[in-house]
């Protein structure tokens, strides 16, 4: 059954919606206000405003480096994460392997273990193995973590698309490849955008895989905001802070433009 709320229900509905959002969005309100404060140190309420901290962390090496491998290796595994998405949540959708529900559990079981500790136990592994390749490591690792989210949005996505569309084309000619490419991506395209969105995000932003995993010559974002803020917490802290907030915003901005953002996330 359907139908708009109505009355004190939609009220309810709305003020705990709105208490969600608050709740959500005021740690990244203050980040943000923090970022531009003319003080030395941070604080909240900040003190003026400037835009000085911002041009100290854009001209910072060490932030640009930090900053630039983030991005690639966000990149990285999130391609990768939707090449092995992909094709694994089309085996476990449409194929009749057998133990599909178990394969489908190990996938998905990095949603469940804490990160932490399976970066863990990826340096441990890595240790026995000796690889010694950070970045490789850290490659591999975040496209651990990542991998679930693609396989869960496209399993989601794969369960909605209708499949007389797909018989229809395959009766007019089309062959297997053909009916994927032409009919079941374009079905599927939100859930796939939605995944990459996720892995992105997630990558950019995970502190436990990276903790373990890096070393002096391969720095993920985080792990520098983490350093700079056990020696001296000022408002540069905020403005790295800030923009990765924005790329995750930007990132969101670009999915709505291709996909639509209501649609990527099934609304």
């Amino acid at each position: 059954m359907g139908g708009r709320l109505s009355g004190g229900t939609a009220w309810l509905v709305y003020g705990i919606t709105a208490c969600v959002m608050v709740f959500v969005m005021a740690p990244l309100l203050v980040a943000i206000s923090i970022s531009f404060s003319a003080a030395p140190f941070a604080s909240f309420p900040p003190q003026g405003f400037t835009f000085d901290w911002y041009r100290q962390v854009l001209v910072d090496p060490d932030f640009i480096d930090a900053f630039s491998f983030s991005i690639g290796l966000a990149l990285a595994s999130t391609v990768t994460s939707v090449a092995l998405g992909l094709p694994a949540a089309l085996a476990l959708q449409r194929s009749n392997i057998p133990a599909a529900s178990v394969m489908q559990g190990v996938l998905l079981s990095p949603l469940i273990f804490p990160v932490l500790i399976t970066g863990l136990a990826l340096l441990q592994f890595y240790s026995a193995a000796n690889m010694q390749q950070a970045v490789v490591n850290l490659y591999i690792g975040h496209t651990l973590v990542t991998l679930p989210y693609v396989v869960r949005t496209v399993t989601a996505s794969l369960q909605l698309v209708d499949r007389s569309l797909e018989e229809a084309a395959r009766t007019l000619g089309a062959d297997r490849w053909r009916t994927f490419r032409r009919v079941t991506i374009p079905q599927i395209a939100p859930g796939v955008a939605a995944g990459a969105l996720f892995a992105f995000m997630v990558s950019l932003d995970n502190y436990p895989i990276s903790m373990w995993l890096s070393d002096a010559r391969a720095v993920p974002l985080p792990i520098l905001l983490f350093q700079r803020m056990s020696s001296v917490f000022d408002p540069s802290i905020a403005a790295m802070a800030s923009l990765m907030i924005l790329v995750g915003a930007a990132a969101v901005v670009v999915l709505e433009r291709l996909v639509g953002l209501r649609r990527a996330m099934g609304i």
